[in-house]
């Protein structure tokens, strides 16, 4: 039972490690330094985080942080996504969240 009970925790804890962009699609690699986080795990380039959102997840109202490099050693045994994820968020919905959220700090959201 052990064995299988910490399986399953890793398949619940690790990150995805998402291979895109999901706003603009620009490729995200395991090693990219321009990957950003929020806590769900929503995957945005720096740009889109940073300018587009201003730091304010379009999902979930969350902030952004850099992404973890998983180190390469690591990566035959867990390797990260291959599968890409597009969800385009239309201005509405982005301006509706910075509204919300943006005059708010991230631990007070």
């Amino acid at each position: 039972m052990g064995g299988l009970l910490v399986s399953l925790l890793k398949l619940y804890i690790m990150l995805e490690i998402r291979p895109n962009c999901e706003h603009c699609g620009k490729s995200l690699p395991s090693n990219s330094t321009d990957a950003m986080i929020c806590s769900f795990e929503c995957t945005y380039c720096t740009y889109c985080a940073a300018v587009l959102f201003e730091n304010v997840c379009p999902s979930c109202g969350g902030d952004f942080q850099p992404r973890p490099i998983r180190p390469k050693v690591m990566l035959k045994k867990y390797p990260s996504s291959t599968k890409e994820v597009l969800d385009r968020k239309t201005q509405e919905k982005v301006d509706e969240m910075k509204a919300k959220y943006v005059t708010i700090k991230p631990e007070e959201r």
